[in-house]
């Protein structure tokens, strides 16, 4: 039976990331391994205060579960066992990750999917909240990138989406405006983004105050994102949203990610799989399901002043796929 191991770490950021919430320079995460004295399996994850979640609780909710995991607690187990979320997104995780090592096999073999883009996957790279004028030379030492994502509030948005499509003319272009929106600046301002070719805007409006949506007729992808946890959120975005944001912090893990995926694409969804602010061991698992992805936002350990070992290979916005010692 697995033993169960629980740390919290703390990696320093090359430089800030700011969003419309705030900023952070220091990405604080725990990371959990179960042991059967053979083979050893880890995951990571991301607490997050916008979901109510901090390092100490999160650390406290995988803890309640030792007797349970070292009894013998299975993977499908552990999806009622604790709700979704980051804690039992690092179990999950881990759990994955022990079986393919158990097996001798990649992760992505266990449940008969291909190998997310043998030869890399496409991800953003993400430019942080700064004027127009930042953000224009952000982009210009970013313009090999062939998609960019520009993280934004709701002031002077044409303006730095100009800036940063002058920098970087060639990128593609996504934006994140991270709740911070009204309905009716995303009515005023959707067309002229189009004309600058964004592609997809993602969660414009504070979830939970985005039933309006059903009535905007926008040019561009609407993709939710704080709004998405779970399947059980499908039913009432499908109206809403073009794309969802799967992260596994927010589905509980790989399991719960997959599930999602199946669901929105049932629904007639596209996808998009993102992550927190993390390092290597924290994207490998996402990978998975971002093979099945329209967009891919995994750049988190670019952020990093430093990566774990045998951290992801990141070149021109193409991510490698995950060493077997990393995870998986």
């Amino acid at each position: 039976m697995p033993k169960l191991s629980v740390t919290s770490e703390i990696w320093p950021l090359r430089t800030a990331f700011k969003i419309s919430r705030g900023a952070k320079t220091q990405a604080e995460v725990v990371v959990v391994t179960l042991s059967d004295g053979e083979f050893t399996g880890r995951g990571e994850c991301v607490p997050y205060a916008r979901y109510g979640e901090s390092i100490d609780q999160v650390m406290a909710d995988i803890n309640a579960q030792a007797d349970a995991l070292e009894r013998g607690m299975t993977r499908a187990e552990l999806q009622d066992a604790m709700k979704a979320g980051a804690a039992r997104n690092a179990v999950d995780c881990a759990y994955w990750d022990l079986e393919a090592k158990r097996f001798g096999r990649r992760v992505w073999e266990l449940p008969g999917l291909e190998a997310p883009a043998p030869t890399g996957l496409v991800t953003a790279e993400t430019l942080s909240l700064d004027t127009p004028d930042a953000m224009r030379e952000a982009a210009k030492k970013a313009a090999s990138a062939p998609l960019l994502k520009l993280k934004l509030n709701g002031e002077n948005v044409i303006e730095s989406v100009r800036a940063v499509r002058e920098g970087a003319p060639e990128s593609r272009l996504i934006v994140d405006a991270n709740e911070a929106w009204s309905i009716e600046l995303l009515r005023d301002i959707g067309a002229e983004l189009d004309a600058l070719g964004v592609e997809m805007i993602e969660q414009p409006l504070p979830a939970g105050s985005d039933d309006g949506l059903v009535d905007i007729d926008c040019p561009v992808l609407l993709c939710a994102d704080e709004s998405v946890h779970t399947v059980a959120d499908i039913p009432r975005l499908a109206r809403l949203y073009d794309m969802i944001n799967i992260k596994i912090d927010k589905t509980g893990g790989l399991t719960g990610a997959l599930e999602l995926a199946d669901a929105a694409l049932d629904a007639g969804m596209q996808l998009m799989v993102g992550c927190m602010v993390g390092t290597s061991l924290a994207m490998a698992p996402a990978m998975v399901v971002a093979a099945r992805a329209r967009i891919v936002d995994l750049d988190g350990p670019l952020w990093m002043a430093k990566d774990r070992e045998n951290g992801i290979d990141f070149d021109k916005g193409v991510m490698s796929l995950p060493d077997a010692a990393l995870w998986g």
